[in-house]
């Protein structure tokens, strides 16, 4: 007689406790869809960080009318070290515990060749899509540790696999983010953290704008927040560790 299978455990597709989840980068883009892909699928509490505190403002605005149960908005550049240990220390002392899922989307893009670029405007480009990554995680992946649990995700790009011209400095960081991502995996996955990287392609994005790319060129952003709820919403015997995604006729 064939064995049956094991009973599934873990998180349930739906009726999950609400999350609480911290988003960086979340004042536009892909990382205010992440928000909204939250609010509405999961009613999550939502914690958005930024540089620009109107933005943010009006993220969680449609949030909670998209049925996010709270969205609170924290200013802080993630490039900066000091101001992302306070960010850390504030936020877990404002809710009592860890973000159930943590998000570190923040990142730039600049074009522009590496023969001409200056090194203050590569390392820029690295602190926006690399640094702040590191300081984010690290001031708040102890707390999730020591529970036990947690869902860890990187917005990389596809980037991380292959170069392009006028480009160089992003890939650099974005090869690095991956690497880094895959670095916090090894230490974080025996504390019962599921470590997951996103890496879209070419984007409907404010990076996009001024670009003479036809928008269906370019995938949806919606799309691109809604894999990470599904990701998320997979049972805890499973992880998706890395997720690529492109428009149909490929890269551009």
């Amino acid at each position: 007689m064939a064995a049956s299978a094991p009973a599934r455990t873990g998180r349930p597709r739906s009726g999950r406790t609400t999350p609480l989840v911290l988003i960086t980068g979340a004042s536009q883009g892909i990382g205010a869809d992440i928000a909204l892909a939250f609010a509405r699928e999961a009613g999550a509490r939502l914690v958005l960080v930024a540089r620009n505190a109107a933005n943010l403002a009006k993220v969680a605005t449609r949030a909670k009318k998209a049925g996010a149960k709270s969205a609170d908005c924290f200013a802080c550049d993630v490039t900066d070290a000091e101001a992302v240990d306070l960010l850390g220390s504030t936020v877990l002392a404002r809710y009592g515990q860890p973000p159930d899922v943590l998000i570190n989307n923040a990142g730039w893009f600049q074009p522009d060749a590496l023969t001409q670029m200056e090194p203050a405007a590569f390392d820029a480009v690295l602190a926006a899509n690399l640094h702040s990554a590191f300081y984010v995680t690290r001031a708040l992946a102890p707390a999730m540790a020591k529970r036990k649990r947690g869902d860890l995700f990187f917005t990389a790009s596809v980037a991380s696999l292959r170069a392009f011209p006028q480009g160089g400095a992003y890939v650099a960081a974005k090869h690095g983010l991956l690497g880094l991502a895959r670095a916090w995996r090894e230490e974080l996955r025996p504390k019962g953290i599921r470590v997951i990287t996103v890496l879209p392609g070419a984007t409907i994005s404010p990076s996009w704008e001024g670009a003479s790319v036809k928008p269906e060129r370019l995938m949806a952003s919606e799309d691109v927040a809604e894999v990470f709820v599904d990701a998320w919403r997979k049972s805890d015997r499973t992880v998706i560790e890395e997720i690529v995604l492109r428009p149909p006729l490929g890269d551009l």
